[in-house]
């Protein structure tokens, strides 16, 4: 792997609890593509919580892990644990502020670590980078109730801590906007190893309708159950709908499956470990719906797009996957309800002419996302924010 361009050699850290590959989620994945990478010409290091068996330090393709403590979980119930964050927070600051790095990029959820981060910036003269993912800002009220005061003040006073703000897309940066953050931020997106997918063979199944993420509440999984009922009934067929992902919700989906009578439709497929297996179930698809209301920048539609297949969303303030997504382009974005779901996936799967339309130009979307460009970006804003420092 190359970036394709000459830089001075940098020493970077990341700074995120949850490590891939033993955490799946779109921020760790993010941090590990762009960590690797980096390192063909740099000192890379990731600081999080210990989830392999061995030495606290180990190297593993050229990046340097370092375990700062025992696993902990990371949700209670839906819910980003407060405990947990709390917990990383303590056992981070010191290893870190044992090393002297160029660049520090900490992870803004959940938060407090990014205050460790800031205390190397002052005592050790470090570049400081936040790398943004969502802005929640009155979202904590739905989120804690009264106690989202808090959560909304931690926000705003953890988004002032860097001169340097990345944030993962045009929609984050302008949400970043309405919490009083306009200078320093820089819209650097999520990426995809678009040429290694391509090698990636099919998973053998045959997907009319495909989900992948987590289960839980805000994704609106159960929304597309019913859409999914709604479109057999405009389709006159059995659609075959493949759920990957686990959560918290995942008994509650099973029932309301069961309810919707859709035993012959929807296969819950649970977690998957492999992202070959992840990336075959998306060249099994015809459709990919995300009918999460909350995303930044999802990371899912991207490979679906190098897939070839289309992305249904919701239209929703607080989702930024309608800024992935072009409308009649590269998918659809339709209101937020199981009918106008329904309609959506009908009208996709009706039509094969505008379906193969669409996933030739989802193919060309994504391929301007590949991580080595991704990388190049990260480079240069690392950089300038050494210049700054």
């Amino acid at each position: 792997m190359t970036l394709g361009r000459e830089s001075d050699e940098m020493k970077i850290a990341y700074v995120y609890d949850a490590v891939y590959p033993w955490v799946k989620g779109g921020a760790q994945k993010r941090v590990w593509e762009i960590a690797r990478r980096m390192a063909d010409n740099h000192d890379v290091h990731i600081y999080g919580m210990q989830y392999w068996d061995g030495p606290a330090t180990i190297d593993r393709d050229g990046v340097t892990l370092h375990g700062v403590c025992k696993p902990t979980e990371l949700y209670a119930g839906e819910r980003r644990s407060i405990p947990e964050a709390l917990y990383f927070t303590r056992h981070v600051t010191m290893p870190l502020l044992r090393e002297s790095f160029d660049v520090v990029d900490c992870q803004s959820f959940p938060y407090f670590p990014c205050f460790s981060a800031k205390g190397h910036q002052l005592l050790r003269r470090s570049a400081f980078v936040i790398t943004w993912y969502e802005v929640w800002d009155d979202y904590w009220y739905e989120y804690l109730g009264y106690k989202g005061v808090f959560g909304k003040a931690v926000e705003q006073s953890t988004v002032k801590l860097s001169p340097t703000i990345i944030a993962i897309s045009e929609f984050v940066r302008k949400n970043l906007a309405t919490i009083g953050r306009k200078r320093g931020v820089r819209v650097v997106p999520n990426g995809i190893d678009f040429h290694g997918m391509d090698a990636v063979e099919p998973a053998g199944n045959d997907w009319d309708v495909l989900y992948v993420g987590r289960l839980s509440s805000h994704k609106n999984v159960d929304l597309l159950l019913d859409a999914v009922d709604d479109a057999e009934t405009r389709l006159g067929r059995t659609l075959n709908c493949g759920i990957l992902g686990d959560g918290p919700e995942r008994e509650r989906l099973w029932a309301h499956a069961d309810r919707r009578g859709l035993s012959n439709s929807v296969t819950f497929l649970g977690s998957v470990e492999s992202d070959a297996e992840v990336i075959g179930n998306f060249k099994d698809a015809r459709l990919f719906v995300l009918p999460s209301t909350r995303e930044g920048f999802p990371n899912t539609i991207l490979e679906a797009n190098a897939c070839g297949v289309p992305s249904l969303v919701i239209d929703h303030e607080d989702n930024g996957g309608t800024a992935v997504v072009e409308d009649g382009v590269t998918g659809g974005i339709v209101d937020f309800s199981a009918d106008a779901l329904g309609e959506g996936i009908a009208t996709l799967l009706a039509d094969d002419a505008m379906r193969r339309r669409m996933s030739g130009n989802a193919r060309e979307f994504a391929c301007h996302h590949d991580w080595n460009r991704i990388v190049a970006e990260m480079e240069t804003v690392y950089e300038r924010a050494i210049a700054r420092q």
